[in-house]
């Protein structure tokens, strides 16, 4: 990914990340959300802590993103990437963890 200039991981990020803040925002409220990822030590997994900077980031404009913002949009595009390219369970994708993963990122793969 990071031959991909900045316009171009915005562009990739707003294609990807099709959950809007509010739907985020509940899902990450729920258990299905919080009992799926990876954690560092702490009680939140990697993909919430990511969905969380993914709500700030898309609530803000264009001109007030940093670059730290870009270079996370930048890891939600790579994530959202390989996760997908893996491919999901064949059966009751809805309410299997790679979705619920999937969307800790922002992404609902059912869109």
């Amino acid at each position: 990914m990071s031959e991909h200039s900045d316009d171009e991981i915005r562009k990739r990020f707003g294609e990807l990340v099709n959950l809007q803040p509010k739907e985020l925002e509940e899902f990450l409220g729920t258990d299905e959300s919080q009992e799926v990822g990876q954690k560092d030590g702490g009680g939140e997994s990697v993909g919430h802590r990511s969905g969380r900077r993914i709500v700030d980031i898309k609530r803000k404009r264009k001109d007030e993103l940093s670059d730290d913002d870009v270079a996370h949009m930048r890891k939600v595009v790579g994530y959202i990437e390989r996760h997908v390219a893996q491919g999901g369970p064949q059966d009751d994708v809805e309410h299997s963890r790679w979705r619920a993963s999937l969307m800790n990122w922002g992404h609902d793969p059912l869109r």
